[in-house]
């Protein structure tokens, strides 16, 4: 029997994730996920841990108002409030979207400069602001928020225990950065499936997901594997045109509430 086994939402895109027990999604997918994100002051650019692997080391709890409080290693905390209407709007770039999000002001700013070392602006996007997922998959009318391209990430805890056997040592799971984590199917048995439903509610799969160097990121210390482990070895087994592929793209149909435990149906 398949079911749910672990739920995960990362309220600030590329800061350390939530474990959840249960979870409501909105037409964005996981109520919170990748609402907020960090960009250069001056360019307007995302700041991810590509570039700042000290990301990995932020933490951003999300609370049920929309706001966050932000924590790091020997700082003190910051709460920060959802922006309102009156917020300050600002040109910001993901990927190739450029969009014009709200900014969450100066004392949100100065903490995460502080912590980044350099000018930069915390943002957040709310729902009719949203960017369209990637061209070419799913529906039209398909939104994300901050996260790459669509809005949820779905693995199977098989296929993450045969690569961390193929790499030869346990891997976590949180280096994958999942919404969603499914036991009780062999491994890659997601790369076959087109829809599924838990709960209530109905997911597609979009997209198979093309992972890159973050995979190499020890989620606890925020360190590079020396031998770009476990890319290297995703990149021997299971490339494609675009990247090595590792886990599925979904969207879902529907609002509704997901929790750990839950029985998980393929639809086709």
């Amino acid at each position: 029997m398949l079911r749910l086994s672990a739920l995960y939402r990362y309220p600030l895109k590329s800061a350390k994730g939530e474990v959840l027990n249960q979870v409501s999604l909105d037409k964005l997918g996981l109520d919170g996920d990748r609402r907020w994100m960090l960009v250069d002051e001056a360019s307007g650019r995302f700041l991810t841990q590509r570039a700042v692997a000290s990301m990995s080391q932020l933490s951003a709890l999300w609370n049920a108002q929309g706001g966050l409080t932000l924590s790091a290693p020997g700082r003190a905390p910051i709460d920060i409030v959802l922006p309102g209407n009156e917020a300050q709007l600002r040109g910001v770039t993901i990927w190739r979207d450029t969009l014009r999000v709200p900014d969450a002001g100066d004392a949100a700013s100065a903490w995460v400069s502080s912590f980044i070392g350099k000018p930069t602006r915390l943002v957040h996007v709310p729902l009719e602001r949203a960017r369209s997922t990637q061209a070419g998959y799913g529906k039209d009318d398909d939104q994300v928020a901050f996260a790459d391209g669509f809005p949820l990430l779905l693995i199977g805890q098989a296929s993450v225990e045969d690569l961390s056997q193929r790499v030869g040592r346990p891997l976590e799971m949180l280096r994958f950065r999942p919404n969603l984590v499914v036991e009780g199917s062999e491994a890659y048995a997601e790369d076959g499936w087109k829809r599924i439903r838990i709960g209530d509610v109905e997911f597609r799969v979009v997209k198979p997901c093309s992972r890159c160097i973050l995979t190499t990121i020890d989620p606890q210390t925020g360190e590079r594997s020396a031998d770009r482990e476990p890319l290297a070895t995703l990149q021997g087994y299971r490339a494609q045109e675009n990247g090595a592929m590792f886990g599925q793209n979904l969207v879902n149909d529907g609002n509704g509430r997901l929790e750990v435990g839950m029985p998980i149906t393929v639809l086709e």
